[in-house]
Parts: structure tokens; C-alpha cells; sequence
């Protein structure tokens, strides 16, 4: 589904991606793990067409879209939820999920189902529908994005950093709705620094240093790496 291809990126005279290759299939969650400043959100950006590609090119079903623009790419069915989760505070979530629909072409009554399937994902959307989403605690604000996200109805979703600032519990939250998502046939791409928690549900992934692919590998075979352990899982 999509193909990373040596790819290159960095900030003006600083290259932050040497070169990058990977692999995400149909109907997969892979994650992406590394430490501070090794490339994972720069790479997410190129994926999704915010950060400009220097070298490489990025695949998606086929297509090059290494040169196309992020609505482009929303329109074939590439939506990211970015770090930080950037919602319209002001806004009430109910109009914070519908701007996710904006580049669709289908009618109010689909955009209406749609709105029901997030709600009962999320119910506590559903609750605060008509508040304002910047009221929203830490956890919600990342259910709303990515219910906002889900309103485009992407068939890859780019996920970045979801359980940053999050309590355990509603990690865990967070991290099931990824799981039901690959049930319900979104491919997922998750960067997390919470190395174990998305590597317990990644069917592959991959560990990024300063701007390379250091290791590869099921979910299961890098919890299990002695050196993936040591670094990222804290044992």
C-alpha cells in the first residue's frame, strides 16, 4: 500500500532522513520507533506531503505522490493525526469532526453516518458534541483527532505520537481504537516514543536512528531484541 523508497528530508542545509526505506501493507498497523530528534515525525510529514521530499520518492497503492500536494493525498485516502493532536479549540467537537469530511465528495446523509460511527467509537464525543473542544481533557482531544481524521474516510492512517501526555489508562484506550481500526480495514502507520505499548499491537516495525532504518522487524522479534529492549523499552 505504501512504499517508502530511500527517501531524503531535512531542514534547509540539515538532512534529517538519509535515505529511508520501509514498507506498510493493506490492512496493517506499523510502527515506527526511535528517540528524540531521529526522523519518526519528519517522516510522517513526508508520508503525508507537509514536509518536502530532497531524494526518494514515497509510493502510495501504486501512485508516486512524492511531489503531490497534502490534499491531494487526503483525497486518495491518506489522513494524518499529528503530534500535539491541533484541534479547533474554539469550535465545538461536533464541527471539529466535520471539518474531517471537507474534502469528501459525498452528501450530508453520508457525513451524518459517518458522525454516528465515530460517536459510538467514541462515546464521549457523542456526549460533548456541542462544547467546545478546546474543554476537551488530554484524551479526548486525541479521540477527537482522530475521529476527525476518520471522518475523511482514509484507507491509511498516519498517527503520530497518540499517547503523548496521556494517562496509562487512557493509552490504553487509545491504543484498542487502533487495534478496532485494522478490524474495520484502516492500514495504520503509528510513530510512538511508547516503544512497548505500540509495538505490542504492531504487526510489523521498524526502529529509526538519526535518520535511518537501524532495524526491522515483527512486533513481537523487536520487543524481543535485546538492543531494542535495552534502548527503548527501558530493560
Amino acid at each position: 500500500m505504501l512504499s517508502v523508497e530511500g527517501v531524503k528530508s531535512g531542514y534547509g542545509r540539515i538532512e534529517a532522513l538519509h535515505g529511508v526505506s520501509l514498507e506498510v501493507n493493506a490492512g496493517e498497523i506499523v510502527t515506527l520507533v526511535g528517540g528524540n530528534g531521529a526522523g519518526k515525525t519528519t517522516l510522517l510529514r513526508a508520508v503525508s506531503g507537509v514536509q518536502p521530499v530532497s531524494g526518494g520518492r514515497v509510493m502510495f497503492e501504486g501512485t508516486d505522490i512524492t511531489r503531490m500536494s497534502p490534499h491531494r493525498r487526503v483525497e486518495l485516502g491518506i489522513a494524518q493525526v499529528p503530534e500535539g493532536r491541533q484541534i479547533f479549540s474554539p469550535l465545538s467537537v461536533e464541527d471539529n469532526l466535520r471539518l474531517g469530511a471537507y474534502r469528501q465528495k459525498h452528501g450530508a446523509a453520508e457525513v451524518a453516518k459517518d458522525l454516528e460511527r465515530i460517536n459510538a467509537m467514541f462515546p464521549v464525543l457523542a456526549e460533548r458534541r456541542r462544547n467546545p473542544a478546546g474543554g476537551l481533557s488530554g484524551g479526548q482531544q486525541q479521540m477527537l483527532a482522530i475521529g476527525r481524521a476518520l471522518m475523511g474516510r482514509p484507507r491509511l492512517l498516519l498517527l503520530d505520537e497518540p499517547s503523548m501526555g496521556l494517562a496509562p489508562i487512557l493509552v490504553d484506550q487509545i491504543l484498542q481504537a487502533i487495534v478496532d481500526l485494522r478490524s474495520e480495514g484502516v492500514t495504520v502507520f503509528l510513530v510512538e516514543q511508547n516503544a512497548f505499548a505500540a509495538l505490542s499491537i504492531a504487526d510489523r516495525g521498524y526502529v529509526i536512528e538519526t535518520g535511518t532504518i537501524a532495524k526491522q522487524g515483527s512486533g513481537r522479534e523487536l520487543i524481543a531484541d535485546p538492543a531494542v529492549r535495552e534502548a527503548y523499552l527501558g530493560v
